[in-house]
């Protein structure tokens, strides 16, 4: 019997994270040092802290320099060939039950984590609300780089970047993190698997399906009409994408 319960994690850490510069020319980004824990350590605490036990983490570039404990790895050969939402398929066997699947340079506290993990919806979407706040004194990664979320009567209607504000809807940003139920695990790996063997061309914002985003993908559910539903959070999180952001993390928490 399936425990209908049961949660897992899937981390995709499998590329190069270039924007950090030197400091990730020989270590995964995921691996960068916040205050005397890696961001992966850090996300794996907040599993753990609210219950998950099983954890997969894709690795790619720099794999070797991985060790750690209790945990699944996936290996991503293909890394520098596609795109996150490659990166994740690498571990399409785990796409059964309920899991949550996260970006490799975010950090959120235990109220967002358990927030996520409550939710009821098949296809549930993180977003932060009052996310113009996160841009406050960061030039590097600026406003116009948010994957940004349209949402009206609590369904997601478009997902991209540079989206503007539409009267009578809400505008949040995508977090980078997502939770499928098991019927919702299955819908995302049934829509994957078709485009797979028979999309050409463009997809959504990609040049190719080969290079697409996670976000292409959420869009592709969305205009084929799944309830893909937003996770509204209310707590602390990080986006660790560059230099700046590491600093400014660093001053922010403990």
């Amino acid at each position: 019997m399936v425990d209908e319960k049961y949660m897992k994690a899937i981390i995709n850490s499998a590329g190069y994270g270039s924007r950090m510069g030197d400091l990730t020319k020989e270590l995964p980004k995921s691996l960068v040092d916040v205050n005397g824990k890696s961001i992966i350590e850090r996300q794996i605490e907040t599993f753990r802290n609210n219950g998950v036990k099983e954890i997969i983490v894709i690795i790619g570039a720099n794999k070797d320099k991985f060790q750690l404990n209790n945990v699944e790895y996936v290996v991503d050969e293909n890394f520098e060939k596609h795109e996150q939402l490659g990166g994740f398929m690498e571990a399409n066997k785990h796409f059964r039950g309920n899991i949550v699947i996260s970006f490799g340079d975010v950090i959120v506290d235990n109220n967002i984590m358990r927030q996520i993990i409550e939710s009821t919806h098949d296809i549930g979407i993180a977003i932060d609300l009052k996310w113009e706040k996160n841009y406050d004194n960061r030039t590097q990664h600026p406003r116009s780089q948010a994957d940004l979320a349209l949402i009206k009567s609590n369904k997601l209607i478009k997902i991209k970047k540079n989206l503007d504000f539409i009267e009578n809807h809400q505008l949040g940003e995508f977090l980078g993190i997502m939770k499928l139920s098991g019927i919702g695990s299955k819908k995302f790996l049934d829509v994957f698997e078709r485009l797979n063997s028979s999309h050409e061309g463009k997809f959504h914002d990609a040049p190719s399906f080969q290079k697409a985003y996670l976000t292409d993908m959420i869009d592709e559910l969305i205009q084929t009409n799944e309830d893909v539903n937003p996770i509204f959070i209310d707590g602390v999180w990080f986006e660790i994408d560059t230099i700046e952001d590491l600093e400014n993390v660093k001053e922010k928490i403990s």
